[in-house]
């Protein structure tokens, strides 16, 4: 809210909300990641039912990785760039200190 510019995760609330709906393109459109994030915590519930059955750790080696997290958020990083560079190409100045608290 203070630049004007949409947050890196703007729009993955919609994408969630519009995945559950069966709408994938609406989803796709309004941020990559909702999908992907759902498929995670879905990852995530059955790591720990599994975990919770057989009482031993599953996949720790992965969830637990610092090279997963850096390429997860430097793709993240990425993708909010490109967004960044088609919402200033759409927007002029005005309509982007319009979205934000200085009005």
């Amino acid at each position: 809210m203070l630049t004007g510019f949409p947050c890196p995760g703007c729009g993955i609330t919609k994408s969630i909300v519009y995945f559950y709906e069966g709408d994938i393109y609406r989803s796709l459109f309004h941020h990559l990641f909702g999908p992907l994030f759902v498929f995670f915590c879905l990852l995530v519930l059955f790591k720990l039912i599994a975990e919770l059955i057989y009482k031993k750790p599953f996949f720790d080696k992965l969830f637990y990785s610092i090279k997963l997290a850096y390429f997860v958020g430097t793709l993240l990083g990425i993708y909010h760039l490109i967004r960044l560079f088609f919402y200033i190409k759409d927007n002029n100045l005005e309509a982007i200190l319009k979205q934000s608290i200085w009005k």
